[in-house]
């Protein structure tokens, strides 16, 4: 069983990826023309549409969301530390891209975009922190695991 605050983190982000990933390709136009909401467009202000890109994205964003929710649902199965590393491999170079690419967002859209991208760097960092003495994230032999304490299937 995964610590109750680790789990919680691997349901926001798998809330995070599901509802881009359910908006950009269910919708790819409003995903476009009116991400994140609240009056705000940032993916508009970088260019032009393209339905293709969005969509990937989208369809991108659920598989990280059914990672994730295997990871809250099975954690023995998809470890915490897996889908720590999957976020990281996309988040971290998505963050980068908009520090140095960002500057045709408004100011105060500029800082909202990079913390919520920030979000998405530190969360992960935040499932890889050791839980137990034995530095292993995931608690040992939770119930309805189907693992004992050393790692094998009963």
């Amino acid at each position: 069983m995964v610590f109750l605050w680790k789990r919680y983190i691997l349901i926001v982000l798998m809330l995070l990826a599901g509802l881009v990933g359910v908006w950009a390709a269910a919708l790819p136009r409003s995903f476009h023309d009116d991400f994140p909401g609240g009056g705000r467009s940032w993916v508009a202000a970088a260019g032009p549409y393209s339905e293709h890109l969005i969509r990937d994205v989208g369809t991108l964003s659920l598989a990280l969301a059914v990672l994730t929710a295997a990871a809250v649902v099975r954690p023995r199965w998809v470890h915490p530390a897996v889908v720590a590393a999957a976020w990281l491999t996309y988040s971290v170079p998505h963050l980068l891209f908009h520090l140095v690419n960002d500057r045709h967002l408004a100011t105060s859209d500029r800082w909202l975009s990079l913390a919520a991208l920030a979000l998405e760097v530190v969360l992960p960092l935040l499932l890889l922190t050791p839980t137990e003495r034995t530095g292993d994230p995931v608690t040992v032999g939770g119930a309805g695991s189907g693992l004992s304490g050393r790692g094998r299937t009963r």
